[in-house]
């Protein structure tokens, strides 16, 4: 908008007229004010008003106080200029001026300087009005996230993006939309902003307000054939704009739905018919299920189902399922199909859970199909006891594609409620099935993986392998990627969940999709930098490729100083996927781990109000009880760290049928030193022990260390071999560094955290400092500001200061001041930040007080602003 102002104001300094134009809300008063601001002179406001627009020459009255002569435009003009004089004459809402008013402004234009604010559309004659036309430009985006922040500080990142791209930058639709959504109000009726809308609305023609209303039903561009002859009007009046494509786009979708909600019950079903005939019939079906014509709506959903695959599929089968029409159970028994193939089981079970379905007639099996998918649908969506129920009554005489879909079902619904009498079940499987269908291949793998059978990864990878039963495939590489995690093999499930991962997204499954790369940027956010080189022949890695492009890549030989390592790429990107997740079908398990790998890099990164902001508003899960716990440690809160409860049991697998039934999970009682009385951690593969048991119960070690409280509690079986000597050294107070060497090829922050009790611990005051300041090291290389403060905490205990402030530095801030300023640009107090840095209080204003003096701010919010403005013009120093 700054270039505007200076334009605008460069056409004031003689006489003339400027026009500044724009659609309700787009801020042209606002314009108006920072103009007068520019311009010399006295200044004369007025404007026109919408309930006296048919006074003669009111505006002009307004501005100059006084009446005028509105019988004569001469005079009238003479009149108003003899009071201007080198002034400025200032008219708002011209749209509502009188007809003595227009006729008068050329002939005061002509010797006085005019401002004055037009809002399109409108009906006025000014077309041939000599001046300068100015439109006021939408808001940037910057500006307007942060205007939507402002107005509704309490809403998330994502949604405050949403507001700012359904406002398309007008800045009184982006305040109606900020209080609506941290209202939980849907943006819906009419309101203030609306009822600006529908007065503009009324100047265009009546198709212009049709083609406008017919963009908000639509909700996507659309060519101007389509939208008929209101078309050009809209674009004259800029309510549109062309994109690249040549389709319009609504300048603003706010303004356009606000169009389609002022159509009474009969225009919006007329609207709705007439796009059903022009657009696909994926599109048509939803607009004449609007129109109120189910059966149509059915039709056309069905025919559009026939030429789509993957989740469009599934979302087209289970829209014409939901109908009010008589289904026939082959189209039930294929939505349900397409759902789990797109990772909706919840989705799938609904579908089929109608009255029992029937035989149908002829002889058929449809009925059985049915039962045994929706046993499939109720396994995969947690209710293992439902599944068992649904298949009962297939017999065995079934055909035999039905009789080992039953079979599958009976043994994971088995190994969900009682493992050991799972591996009875499997047996007696196996030898009734001596080459096992893919399924009951799959089912079979999973009882192995569950125990750690020897091969059990080899399985799981075959039955997880590309080419067969979607269903099957991913529901396997699911399992790989959760038993994975939890026998701490990260960097294999990120390679298993990316190529996982981009199959789903090829095939539209977007359900899956979500799944595998959250749960990739979670092993990938735990394991940290330096990733190691996996073998070549690890049945994980061999059985699934890596995708050719994804955020795991494999350095070229030759590339020194790390040829030949894994790389990726970084903090930044699970950040940004993270954020990407955002779709309100996303399922839990996919928002668990984009939540827990986020808020795990916040806080080791500092952020730990942010954390805890994230943790709050995410879903139950595994990771995320864990995360939270963590968090709790991270911000000194150790009691907190011990009472946090673990987890309902949930994860990759337990979706897949691993997962308790409903009922059992919840918070679990906590047992010894904070670890939860199952021992589990909220593990998702139904195992005592794994990964996040482990983590969990060395959380616990180190707040109860924090607290000073003695014991020792068991610790868990099953554990990963560096979780578990990490806890034997937490027993017997050695062996920390050994344990530090463990970790190496799992997760950075672990070995850090070994290195840090052994430094604490340790009581040779060499192996100590040496312990801490590796510890130190790695963990500031990392940026994990917290780990690397308490190494500094327990350095000063051996009376060796790390100073990380730079001599001589001049106007170039310190590594510390920036680290410093960071936390106080999220928010952050003195105390708070003490803690998080391993510096005293006093340190720390010293630190906001050089930064201040460096930057030329007044105030630490400025200097932080300041400080990152523009950071890549500024290196911190490191001042060691």
């Amino acid at each position: 908008m700054a270039d505007e102002v200076a334009e605008a104001a460069a056409q004031l300094h003689r006489p003339g007229l400027v026009v500044l134009t724009g659609p309700p809300g787009s801020g042209r008063s606002t314009m108006l004010h920072r103009i007068t601001g520019t311009v010399t002179g006295p200044v004369h406001s007025g404007g026109g008003l919408a309930m006296l627009q048919n006074v003669p020459a009111l505006a002009l009255s307004r501005a100059v106080r006084a009446r005028l002569p509105a019988h004569d435009i001469h005079l009238l003009a003479e009149a108003v200029r003899s009071r201007v004089r080198g002034g400025l004459l200032v008219l708002d809402d011209l749209q509502y001026a009188d007809p003595a008013t227009l006729a008068a402004l050329p002939h005061i234009a002509a010797h006085c300087r005019v401002l004055a604010a037009l809002r399109t559309p409108h009906r006025l004659p000014v077309a041939d009005l000599p001046a300068t036309w100015v439109a006021v430009p939408p808001m940037p985006a910057a500006e307007a996230l942060e205007l939507a922040r402002g107005t509704a500080p309490q809403l998330d990142p994502e949604t405050l993006s949403a507001v700012a791209a359904r406002a398309g930058g007008n800045p009184l639709a982006i305040i109606a939309l900020a209080r609506q959504a941290a209202a939980g109000r849907a943006p819906t009726g009419i309101d203030q902003v609306a009822y600006a809308i529908a007065t503009a609305l009324a100047d265009l023609s009546r198709p212009a307000r049709t083609a406008l209303a017919a963009l908000g039903l639509l909700g996507r561009p659309a060519p101007g054939a389509l939208l008929g002859a209101g078309a050009g009007d809209l674009l004259t009046a800029g309510l549109v704009a062309a994109d690249a494509d040549g389709q319009l786009v609504p300048v603003s979708t706010y303004l356009a739905e606000t169009a389609a909600g002022l159509l009474d019950a009969a225009a919006r079903v007329d609207l709705h018919t007439r796009l059903a005939e022009l657009t696909p019939p994926a599109e048509a079906a939803r607009h004449l299920a609007a129109a109120g014509d189910a059966a149509g709506a059915h039709r056309l959903a069905l025919q559009a189902a026939d030429r789509a695959e993957g989740g469009e599929r599934a979302a087209l089968l289970l829209f014409a399922c939901e109908l009010d029409v008589p289904v026939d159970v082959r189209v039930r028994i294929a939505a349900a199909d397409a759902a789990l193939a797109a990772g909706r089981p919840d989705a799938a079970a609904r579908v089929l859970a109608v009255s029992r379905i029937d035989e149908a007639p002829g002889g058929t099996v449809s009925g059985r199909d049915a039962d045994v998918l929706r046993g499939e649908a109720l396994l995969q969506a947690g209710d293992p006891a439902g599944a068992r129920r649904a298949v009962r009554s297939v017999p065995d005489a079934a055909p035999a594609s039905v009789a080992a879909a039953r079979d599958r079902v009976l043994l994971l619904a088995e190994l969900a409620t009682d493992p050991l009498a799972a591996t009875d079940l499997a047996d007696k499987i196996s030898m009734r099935w001596p080459q096992p269908p893919p399924g009951v291949a799959a089912a079979l793998a999973a009882v192995a993986a569950h125990h750690r059978s020897p091969g059990w990864d080899k399985a799981l990878a075959a039955a997880a392998a590309g080419g067969g039963d979607p269903l099957i495939t991913r529901w396997s590489a699911w399992l790989l990627v959760d038993h994975l995690i939890a026998d701490a093999r990260l960097v294999e499930a990120a390679s298993v969940a990316l190529a996982a991962a981009k199959e789903c997204g090829a095939a539209l499954a977007y359900g899956w999709q979500t799944r595998f790369t959250a749960a990739a940027d979670w092993s990938l956010a735990l394991h940290g930098t330096g990733l190691p080189t996996p073998a070549t022949d690890e049945p994980a890695r061999a059985a699934v490729a890596m995708p050719d492009s994804s955020p795991l890549d494999v350095v070229p030989a030759g590339d020194a100083p790390d040829a030949g390592e894994p790389r990726w790429d970084g903090v930044e990107g699970v950040l940004r996927r993270a954020a990407n997740l955002a779709d309100r079908a996303l399922p839990d398990e996919a928002r668990g781990y984009a939540t827990a790998a986020t808020a795990l890099i916040e806080a080791d990164t500092g952020l730990l109000g942010a954390a805890r902001a994230r943790l709050d508003a995410g879903p139950q899960h595994p990771a995320t009880a864990w995360v939270a716990r963590e968090t709790a440690w991270l911000d000194g809160q150790p009691d907190r760290a011990l009472r946090e409860p673990a987890d309902t049991v949930r994860g990759p697998a337990a979706e897949a049928g691993g997962k308790l039934p409903a009922g059992t999970g919840g918070g679990l009682p906590v047992g010894a030193g904070g670890l939860p009385a199952d021992a589990v951690g909220g593990l998702s593969d139904g195992t005592r022990g794994g990964l996040l048991a482990g983590l969990h119960a060395i959380t616990a070690r180190w707040a109860a260390y924090d607290l000073g409280t003695e014991g020792a509690p068991p610790i868990p079986s099953g554990l990963p071999a560096a979780a578990r000597r990490t806890l034997t050294a937490w027993a017997t107070g050695t062996g920390f560094a050994a344990a530090a060497h463990t970790w190496q090829p799992v997760a950075l922050r672990e070995r850090i955290r070994c290195l840090l009790a052994a430094g604490l611990i340790d009581t040779d005051p060499q192996r100590a400092v040496a312990a801490l300041l590796s510890a130190e090291q790695l963990a500031d290389t990392a940026g994990l500001t917290v780990l690397a403060g308490r190494a500094r905490r327990g350095l000063r205990r051996h009376r060796v200061h790390r100073d990380v402030r730079s001599p001589r530095s001049g106007d170039q801030l310190t590594r510390r001041e920036t680290d410093v300023l960071r936390l106080v640009a999220a928010g952050e107090p003195t105390r708070r930040i003490a803690g998080q840095l391993g510096i005293s209080a006093e340190t720390v204003d010293t630190h906001i007080r050089a930064g201040m003096r460096k930057l030329g701010a007044r105030t630490r919010t400025e200097a932080a602003a300041l400080a990152f403005a523009n950071p890549a013009d500024d290196t911190p120093k490191d001042g060691r």
